[in-house]
């Protein structure tokens, strides 16, 4: 399946803005100059996609997430030289569209920094026709997926965990995702 990427075209010229909600914002692996604060309006982050390669298998997929419509999510803008900016965006569509999971999106964030400015940054949004899109599993099954997942970038429990961490570290509640972080904490089981 293509990779849905943006065409040159469609990308603003200068400096490249990239919002982060889960890996990246802990692990984005790419030069930046500067990294604020960021809400995008319109979608939100979910534990929505199966993770076939980095933190699962086709045969016990593991969950990661993705920005699905509606609602607002916190993140992290990080700010890329211009000079940068091929090498950026080669190194991110080699890690998000492995499977081609993800729709690569510019979407305008609002940076919470003193001047509150908007800016256009490279989003990956789910593409919900994709056969990695979960939707919206209950929490039983949420817990189920991290728990077996393990891929390529390691266990699912980790991407949970480090995700909530730095979540945590910018004063942001996810409220879904630290309950299950809480739920891998403690190990506790779910009751039926």
């Amino acid at each position: 399946m293509p990779a849905k990427i943006l065409s040159e075209a469609k990308s603003p010229k200068g400096d490249l803005w990239v919002f982060g909600y889960g890996s990246l914002m802990w692990r984005p692996g790419f030069e930046f100059i500067e990294q604020v604060p960021a809400r995008l309006i319109g979608e939100h982050r979910a534990l929505c996609v199966y993770s076939f390669v980095h933190r699962g298998t086709p045969e016990k997929p593991g969950l990661v997430l993705g920005l699905d419509r509606g609602g607002a999510c916190r993140g992290i803008a990080f700010r890329v030289a211009e000079k940068h900016r091929i090498a950026t965006v080669a190194y991110l569509r080699a890690r998000e569209q492995v499977t081609s999971v993800y729709r690569e999106v510019m979407r305008s964030v609002w940076l919470e920094n003193h001047a509150r400015q908007r800016v256009s940054a490279l989003a990956y949004v789910v593409d919900r026709g994709h056969v990695q899109y979960a939707g919206r599993l209950s929490l039983a099954e949420q817990i189920r997926h991290v728990r077996q997942g393990h891929g390529q970038s390691g266990p699912n429990r980790d991407y949970v965990l480090a995700t909530v961490r730095a979540l945590d570290a910018q004063g942001c509640q996810d409220r879904q995702l630290h309950q299950l972080a809480g739920m891998l904490h403690d190990d506790t089981p779910l009751h039926r």
